[in-house]
């Protein structure tokens, strides 16, 4: 389906962590010349550029590019660079020139890395698409209409691009949360196998190949029987190699390219599909023959994918919403409840409950105070030390997170039937809050045997094609349906409340009465009020003697009742909120 790795030089390093950026070569139906960004001499070419410029390799190094471009044509490339966002180095398309002693019209592409200007040219065919790129893209974009993002939508989105491009086949591929892929649509000509509904396995699109399609949008290979054109020289200065990851014509791996041609695939073509920047999935594209596809045909197919990666990012925030206020009203209530709550450990655990139900989880366990308790479907055994631990080495912001029961179900939890964990921490590293899901088995059909990709070498573990597509059918268990992102963000925000209020809670529990923050104030309000006494006693001078001293009596239980509250601070507490409550009611 993707770009996997070439095979391995050192044993140790693995597999599916190999940069796959420095190929040291590019595919040979264009042409490579890189120049300084300042004084644009030329500092590396590709060893088939004799048949664009009439030069060897060795005469064109060092020579400055107005050698071989028009001034009007350089310029467009400096324009083309320069107006390109700070942070994106993508190859930016620049028009088409005649290039060369004879002329050759050419699509010429830029970009700058590594202090270098990287201008890549292919040759154009005599049959060229002349309609402009965004008018093509809006056309397609106006025939999807306002269908929601789903099972038809896909549909559609196969179909356009099959219509621009004229693939044999063409499949929107979806990745899930354990990296799997899986063909949610596809459009493909009589006679081929069909995929829709197939699982490719993780390493059939590996991290870095992954990282690549993040900066990459738009991947093409003409012919999968190509040979690769060395890059001369193959590193800088300092020995550094070459850093092709922007590069329309780099060259890919021999291991995919022997993965295309066991798939019975001669060319293809990838759209990435990225949202909140993360890679969703691709648009993929196979051709039984060598195909080329112009470059308008690529710039309109990048801006329709453009396009889609918008409408799946805003179908996934409308989602996270929907989720988000199907759950606020009962999670505010919990927490309320909770900030109301006296005794906020005891509190929670009445709540574990609805805590679970905020998260859409089948049960929730309480590991705090060295106290284990649970509801719903949760593990049955006594003690959550394994589970803890595993929450402590796993934790990212606060939360731990698997749908996957081999990570944390080990036998002594007692927790048969359950795959998915989420564990809130509270703000200690024994006290967890943890919600559980139970298993989900199903039958999945994978394209081949999702466990052929890697195999055992005399010196390692390597990746290798695989060679067979038949659908591989797999009873699949251990898993949960997964946590999505929605539930990491919400996990996240239910943690840092329940922290914050658990600590709160702690303090007032624990502080030095003598402290309490309404003695300030109650000692505020009997001063005032003495002082009131005071002025009103210099109006008094007119009482006969059982009068004045009646207010002497009353004037003696005020000083009873200021010593009593110097020596018994609590009923000061209390005697202050009754005050201070009074006092607000009266405002």
């Amino acid at each position: 389906m993707s770009e996997t790795l070439p095979p391995m030089t050192d044993p140790a390093q693995d597999c599916l962590t190999a940069p796959i950026h420095t190929t040291g070569a590019i595919q040979p139906h264009g042409y490579l010349v890189s120049c300084g960004l300042v004084d644009e001499r030329i500092r590396h070419v590709s060893a088939n550029i004799a048949e664009l410029l009439g030069l060897e390799p060795a005469e064109v190094l060092g020579l400055e590019m107005t050698h071989f471009l028009e001034d009007d044509m350089l310029l467009q490339v400096r324009d083309a660079v320069a107006a390109a966002a700070p942070d994106d180095d993508t190859a930016q398309r620049v028009g088409v020139g005649n290039v060369g002693a004879l002329m050759m019209p050419c699509d010429i592409s830029a970009h700058a890395g590594q202090g270098l200007l990287h201008i890549e040219f292919e040759p154009r065919s005599t049959r060229q698409d002349t309609r402009a790129p965004t008018r093509v893209a809006q056309r397609m974009v106006s025939r999807l209409g306002s269908d929601a993002v789903g099972a038809e939508f896909f549909q559609h989105v196969a179909a356009e691009v099959h219509q621009l491009t004229g693939y044999d086949r063409v499949m929107v591929y979806r990745f899930r949360a354990d990296d799997t892929g899986e063909v949610v649509a596809e459009v493909a000509a009589e006679g081929m196998q069909p995929y829709l509904g197939l699982r490719y396995p993780a390493s059939d699109i590996p991290p870095p190949a992954r990282r690549l399609y993040l900066r990459n949008r738009v991947r093409v290979i003409p012919d999968a029987r190509y040979e690769p054109v060395s890059i001369v020289p193959a590193t800088g200065p300092g020995g550094e190699p070459v850093d092709l990851s922007q590069h329309v014509l780099r060259s890919v791996s021999p291991v995919h390219l022997e993965y295309l041609r066991n798939m019975g695939v001669a060319a293809s073509m990838s759209i990435s599909l990225i949202s909140e920047g993360r890679l969703w999935g691709l648009i993929a594209c196979h051709h039984r023959e060598a195909r080329r596809l112009s470059a308008s045909a690529r710039s309109a197919a990048d801006l329709f994918g453009m396009f889609v990666s918008v409408r799946i990012a805003a179908r996934e925030q409308e989602l996270a919403m929907e989720r988000f206020e199907a759950t606020q009203h009962l999670r505010d209530a919990v927490v309320m409840r909770l900030f109301t709550a006296g005794d906020f450990d005891a509190a929670l655990l009445a709540e574990l409950d609805d805590l679970r139900q905020v998260l859409d989880g089948d049960g929730a366990g309480l590991a705090i105070n060295g106290h284990w308790d649970v509801v719903g479907r949760a593990p049955a055994g006594a003690d959550p030390a394994g589970l803890v631990a595993w929450a402590n080495a796993e934790e990212r912001g606060g939360v731990a997170m698997s749908d996957v029961a081999s990570d944390w179900n080990a036998p002594a939890l007692q927790a048969p039937g359950l795959a998915g964990v989420l564990a809130i921490n509270l703000g200690s590293p024994q006290d967890w809050v943890f919600l559980f899901r139970v298993e989900q088995v199903e039958e999945v059909d994978w394209a081949g045997d999702p466990h052929e990709g890697r195999v055992a070498t005399d010196d390692g573990v390597r990746l290798a094609p695989r060679r067979s597509f038949a659908t591989w059918r797999e009873l699949v268990q251990g898993r949960s349906r997964e946590w999505t992102a929605a539930d990491r963000s919400g996990a996240e925000r239910l943690q840092r409340m329940l922290r914050e209020q658990r600590r709160r809670s702690r303090a007032a529990h624990n502080a030095d009465p003598a402290e309490s923050p309404f003695r300030t104030q109650y000692l505020r309000d009997q001063k005032l009020r003495l002082d009131g006494l005071a002025q009103l006693l210099d109006g008094l001078g007119h009482l006969d003697t059982t009068a004045t001293a009646g207010i002497g009596l009353r004037i003696e239980e005020l000083e009873a009742e200021l010593r009593r509250l110097m020596l018994d601070p609590q009923g000061e507490t209390a005697t202050a909120e009754a005050s201070t409550s009074e006092g607000g009611h009266h405002r």
